[in-house]
Formats: C-alpha cells, structure tokens, sequence
C-alpha cells in the first residue's frame, strides 16, 4: 500500500448475492475495567454480523454497547432491527448494484455499496446498519481479492496508535496504568474526564509525559456551557484537543468554547455523516473530527467524512468502540487514508482482551514501535475464530435465509 493510493478499481461484472445473514451474540471479558462518564464495563457484549453469499463469507462487528448510554443505540435494540427489517430487506433486495455515484471506492464494491440505499427505508439505527454494511464489504472484498486497505485508497502500511484511558479509582492507579502503555510504546495518550475528574488527572498525567507527550481529552459529553470556563483552563496542559464535552446535538456551545479557549475542539457523537461533519465545521464547532465507522452507518460514509474533512483541510482520526479484532482491522485499513494525520484509538488487542476473536494485534517494535500494521489480505484481512464465536455465545444464533 505503500505510495499511490488503489482508488480506481475496474467495476466488477457481477457482484456476490447474499444468501444467509446470522446474527451471533456474545459476551467478551475486558483484561481491566473501563470507565467513561457514561458508566463502567467489565465486559464487551457484542453483536457480530456474518453475511453469506455465493461467493463466501464476510464478518461484521456491531458496534453498540450493552446499554443506550453513549448512543440511543443498544445491543438488543440492533440485534432486534437487524432481525426484523434489516436482514430481510438485504435478502429481498432485487438488485444488487448501488445508483452510479461520484465515488471511485464504490465503482469496485457494487453489493456492498447498495446496503445503505437499501436500508435507507429505516429511521436511524446506523450501528446495526454499519455492521451489516461491513459485513458485506468483507465478504464482496474477499471475492475480489482486494483487501479493504486496498479499496479504501490506503497510504501507509503501519498506522500510529494511540490507547483510550478510563476514568481510575484513584490517581495512583491512573499513573500506573498510563506509564504501562507508555512502556508498550503508546503514541498517543487519551484520558476520559468528568465534572470532579479532570484538571487534576490531566496535571498528573502531562507531568508524567513531559511537555511533548501527545494528550487528549474525551468528555463524552459530561459537561454544560457553564463549565467552559473549567474546560478553557485545560489550555495549560498543552493538549492535541478535548473531544465533545457538551451534549451532540449542541454546536452552539461548541463553538462557544472553540472561541474561548486554545486547544482544539473534537466532535465524535455529533459527527453521523458528511454533512453534519461539514455543517459543524463550517459553525466553528470543531476542527478536529473524530471518526467512527459504525456510528455512521458504515466504512463508505466514514470515507465520505474523511474526504469532506480533507477538503476543508480539517484533520481526522479514528476513534474506538473497544472493538474485537473483526472491527478493529477495519479501523486499522481505515486508519491507514492520508486525513488521518492524528493517532486514533486503534489500540492492539491486549488493551481490551486476553483473547481476541482473530489473530491478534500487536503492537511494532523498532522502527514501528507504537504502530499496528495494517492488514493486506483479502478483505478485512482476519480470520474469525468461531470456536470462541460459540464460546463465548451469550444467545443462540439467528440465521435469515432467502
């Protein structure tokens, strides 16, 4: 992948035709706790997508949490819509070739280009969406024998990553766990913060760094416009920017801070598409924007995003939902575009699991230390272990079939 960018595939004559989609769910243990201002979790339970066609499988990877606290979206509200109307819709499609668009990705993807149109009939519920979305994709780029570095139009071969800090019991313990990634070769420090849990922590932690650590905060949404004088003071520290501290849908107050204070204003939950990307940049609400696949629908809208960010010459990165391996070597290929100038949250696997659902990501050492290496087999370039797909089943299989 290495130099220029495989943008411009040849249309493909026929493209796959979906015969089954399964929905497994399951429960994976976290190696550590992890705590945001939304709650804490000790384990990752996950909805994964397998799609099957006449041309062979692909994987998705759901990224919804247990419970509607970050998003409206949950995993027994995706596996139900998934179920119910999603599923069906794709294996009742009659076509399966998306409407000609101005995208050079899309020419060399043709079944997995159609998903969004043809899900489009339901309100909302990009998470579900986007898992069946990638999980087409892989399977249509495994036929092809493309992998998705390859069709995304993927510069590098190695990403820089950086590793998400929950909120710690006590400092002591936060100081402990940051000088272990540090140790990893971590190039980029992330601490989640909260009213009571943060100038204090982010002091802490840049002393720890030294003035040319690269730290960021992520609120999540936890404060109010009366706490931008707080959150202006964090311009002490030195940060590469502080990501969304006020609720999604308020750009005022965004920009409001955007004014107030140095360091530059992220947006993730607000960010659903490129059109809400450019209509928040355009306010002054942000000028870093965090991308997440499946909080917008999918990988095709992600580069969307990234496309309509570099245009405006607005830098992006790749945040995380703590995925399995299957989302994760999505990310890494994703991570890999030119936009993306900022270490994202595409931590190896041992941050999250002592056991991955693929091979397991780790992380470079020498010349890449603090670096994952991006796949270039067909598709998302993993193999799924399904005897730990059945292990760690938390309900019985849902098979759809034409």
């Amino acid at each position: 992948m290495t130099g220029q960018a495989q943008t411009h595939a040849a249309p493909i004559s026929s493209a796959p035709r979906i015969e089954a989609i399964e929905l497994h769910r399951i429960e994976v243990p976290l190696v550590r706790a992890f705590e945001t201002s939304f709650g804490r979790e000790t384990v990752r339970e996950a909805l994964l997508v397998r799609v099957r066609t006449d041309a062979g499988d692909g994987w998705g990877e759901c990224v919804a949490g247990r419970d509607p606290f970050y998003s409206a979206e949950y995993v027994d509200g995706a596996a139900s819509v998934v179920e119910r109307y999603l599923a069906p819709a794709l294996l009742d499609a009659r076509g399966t070739t998306a409407p000609a668009r101005d995208d050079s990705r899309s020419a060399g993807v043709p079944l997995a280009a159609s998903v969004a149109p043809t899900l489009a009939f339901v309100a909302g519920h990009r998470m579900a969406k986007g898992a069946l979305e990638a999980a087409v994709l892989d399977a249509e780029l495994r036929s092809q024998g493309r992998s998705m570095g390859e069709s995304f139009g993927a510069e590098r071969d190695w990403v820089d990553c950086g590793v998400s800090v929950g909120i710690a019991p006590t400092l002591e313990e936060l100081l402990d766990e940051v000088t272990g990634y540090l140790e990893e070769g971590y190039r980029r420090i992330k601490l989640k913060i909260k009213p009571g849990w943060d100038l204090v922590p982010v002091a802490a932690v840049r002393e720890l760094l030294g003035p040319g650590g690269l730290l960021q905060v992520d609120a999540n949404t936890a404060y109010t416009a009366d706490d931008i004088p707080l959150l202006a003071s964090l311009d002490a520290f030195g940060l590469l920017l502080i990501e969304q501290p006020f609720a999604e849908e308020d750009l005022a107050t965004h920009a409001l801070l955007a004014q107030a204070c140095e360091t530059p204003v992220c947006l993730d939950e607000s960010i659903l598409d490129a059109a809400t990307a450019v209509d928040a940049i355009e306010r002054g609400a942000t000028s870093v924007v965090n991308i997440k696949p499946g909080r917008m629908g999918g990988y095709l809208e992600a580069l969307r995003v990234h496309d309509a960010c570099r245009a405006l010459d607005v830098p992006v990165w790749c945040g995380g939902m703590l995925e399995t391996g299957v989302g994760r070597a999505a990310n890494v290929a994703l991570a890999a575009l030119p936009g993306f100038v900022l270490p994202g949250d595409t931590s190896a696997s041992s941050r999250y699991y002592a056991d991955d659902l693929t091979e397991p990501f780790v992380l470079g050492t020498g010349e890449h230390r603090g670096q994952l290496r991006v796949p270039d087999a067909p598709g998302t370039g993993v193999t799924v272990r399904e005897d730990l797909v059945r292990e760690w089943a938390s309900a019985a299989p849902v098979a759809l079939a034409r």
